[in-house]
């Protein structure tokens, strides 16, 4: 590229540009009449509004769920021997150095499902599509994947396995 040869455009001026492109020179009533053409529509349709809104609820109802699991997890052991307890079984919860592990295993599962969910949540609702699913699907893989968490250490317990094992009273 030679630096004497003038570039493309470079010496006209602009009253030559817009004649060069087709449009009306500048000043003159053609461009003050100009129809304007028609803005996209950037409001999503109202079936959209409340799947957004529904998208929120799903959300929102979800964190509740993951801030108030916190404590049961971080004391998983004194979780299962209430459930030993509510299941009417006898004895108590005895695998507590499982229990303490995979409660962590599952308390870190379950934010980061919560995560990924509202992260893939936000991501549709800003490319304005469905995202009142995501939630629901999000929800259910993390809780089976938390579940075979919590699984672990509760049929490793010799209390839990025992009551399970042991014919119904009655």
């Amino acid at each position: 590229m030679s630096l004497d040869r003038p570039q493309y455009g470079e010496y006209a001026t602009p009253e030559e540009q817009r004649a060069q492109a087709g449009l009306p020179p500048l000043g003159s009533d053609a461009v003050a009449s100009a129809p304007v053409p028609p803005q996209p529509d950037v409001a999503p349709p109202a079936g959209r509004r409340a799947g957004r809104m529904i998208t929120v609820m799903l959300l929102g109802i979800g964190l509740v769920n993951v801030l108030t699991s916190i404590p049961g997890f971080l004391d998983l052991s004194a979780t299962f021997d209430q459930t030993l307890k509510m299941l009417g079984l006898e004895g108590s919860f005895s695998n507590f150095a499982a229990a303490k592990t995979w409660g962590a295993v599952a308390l870190v599962v379950m934010m980061a499902g919560y995560a990924a969910t509202a992260w893939l949540s936000v991501h549709r609702i800003r490319r304005n599509r469905s995202s009142w699913w995501v939630p629901l699907v999000g929800f259910l893989a993390t809780m089976l994947l938390v579940s075979i968490c919590l699984s672990v250490p509760m049929f490793g317990d010799p209390a839990f396995m025992q009551g399970m094992l042991a014919p119904p009273a009655g």
